[in-house]
């Protein structure tokens, strides 16, 4: 996510920053490449060439040409203005109204309003509401079933659609089945087509004047890049939407639909989906996104997936083992456990201050199948094999192998890896993070 744009603002950065008094003409030449590099990530042209002006203006200014770093004060000032652009604060769902409440998922076939609905039942039950999952799809037996099978996964109940229904019938019928189920929060997934047009407008128009929705929700695939703005600006003039949730952030998205939908359409990014699995659904915070997308890191989401992961006595007590080198390989597999469910360990390493743009971890590659494998031969150790790992000779480890249904080489990998760890560890509470190199990385 936004990779490229923050390889190329970065370069600029630096070359402003290798000035020791900026002029007019640095800031020009800068700001040109800035533009570039916003048009190269998908940028609507107006929202670049806007952007590139507000920055202007200021960095033109007192404010940067009578500063002592000048190259940090225009930072901040890109800081700024592209969270303005993206909107400044988050805006959460509407959920006002009398309940049961309806919010709509509205959007384009494969955009993923289905899984989405999943992520969003996820999200509404830890905020303490009771989700009602409706498949108004009738066009697509698939995505009723798709439904019926999160539903039963995540034990929400869901409405039974079949395919011989009216989808307004659905809506209409789904509210009262929900009251009957002590729901609050009906989903409503809606059918999608290849492309926008006057059939399916009406459609949702019509289940819109139905059950007059609590939020209207357009799902956008992000890898679509300026089509999703243009897509949001079709459903916006139709159905009047509350904001827009964007899919596939976490793939080789550009980007740059996140940073022009707000300006284009004047409705908020509420929402972005980072990975297939039920939890990978993130509120959207501008400044936290411009903060990713400038390698500032993202501290506040980072403390957030591990306070939903972490507890806080079982913390301390690690926290005490660590300080006593009594890190064991049991603590080890607990806490990788604990990192996996946070998120991919690329996108982790990207929400630390300074550590997107480490080149030494900015290309690395992590497989997160191979942390299966090493959970599998921990848990193959004897309790006493966990707590000291230097007993575990040659036998021991074949032994180990064969039982987890792993190689020699993955035990004698992990068991590797492990006493990297427990270094890594005892420098970092010596003298900080900074002088970890490549070589000292346990993957």
């Amino acid at each position: 996510m936004f990779e490229d744009l923050s390889e190329k603002l970065k370069f600029v950065f630096k070359k402003l920053k290798g000035h020791g008094k900026l002029s007019e003409k640095n800031i020009e030449t800068g700001l040109k490449e800035v533009r570039m590099a916003l048009l190269e990530a998908d940028v609507h042209y107006k929202v670049a060439k806007k952007l590139v002006s507000d920055i202007k203006t200021r960095a033109l200014g007192q404010e940067v040409m009578a500063s002592l770093t000048p190259g940090q004060q225009v930072i901040k000032i890109v800081n700024e203005a592209l969270t303005a652009l993206m909107g400044s604060q988050h805006k959460g769902l509407q959920l006002s109204g009398t309940k049961p409440i309806s919010i709509m998922l509205v959007g384009l076939q494969g955009s993923g309003k289905t899984t989405t609905a999943g992520k969003l039942s996820v999200l509404l039950r830890k905020e303490g509401r009771k989700p009602y999952l409706v498949p108004a799809d009738v066009y697509r037996p698939a995505a009723i079933d798709q439904l019926r099978k999160l539903g039963e996964q995540l034990s929400v109940p869901i409405f039974p659609s079949n395919i011989e229904m009216d989808p307004v019938q659905i809506c209409r019928e789904a509210r009262t089945a929900a009251q009957h189920e002590g729901c609050d929060t009906l989903l409503l997934d809606t059918a999608g087509r290849l492309h926008v047009n006057e059939e399916l407008m009406g459609e949702l128009s019509r289940i819109k004047d139905a059950v007059k929705p609590s939020d209207i929700l357009l799902v956008a695939d992000a890898m679509t890049g300026q089509d999703a703005v243009n897509i949001a600006q079709s459903f916006d003039r139709a159905l009047d939407i509350g904001g827009v949730i964007l899919t596939k952030m976490d793939s080789d998205a550009r980007g740059g639909a996140a940073i022009s939908i707000r300006s284009i359409t004047n409705k908020p990014i509420k929402f972005i989906g980072v990975g297939e699995k039920l939890n990978a659904l993130e509120p959207f915070y501008p400044d936290r996104m411009s903060s990713r997308i400038l390698g500032m890191g993202d501290v506040l989401t980072m403390i957030e997936k591990a306070q939903e992961v972490v507890d806080e006595k079982a913390a301390a007590a690690l926290q005490k083992k660590l300080r006593k080198n009594q890190f064991t390989l049991e603590d080890f597999r607990d806490q990788m456990v604990q990192i996996r469910k946070m998120g991919s360990f690329s996108e982790l390493i990207n929400m630390i201050p300074g550590m997107g743009n480490n080149k030494h971890l900015k290309n690395l590659k992590v497989d997160e199948k191979e942390f299966v494998g090493i959970e599998a031969a921990i848990n193959s150790m004897t309790p006493q094999e966990r707590r000291q790992h230097t007993i575990i000779n040659g036998s021991r480890r074949k032994r180990i192998a064969n039982g987890s249904g792993t190689s020699l080489q993955d035990v004698n990998k992990l068991l590797k890896n492990y006493a990297q760890v427990m270094k890594i560890m005892k420098k970092i509470n010596k003298g900080g993070i900074h002088g970890i190199d490549r070589g000292m990385l346990p993957i």
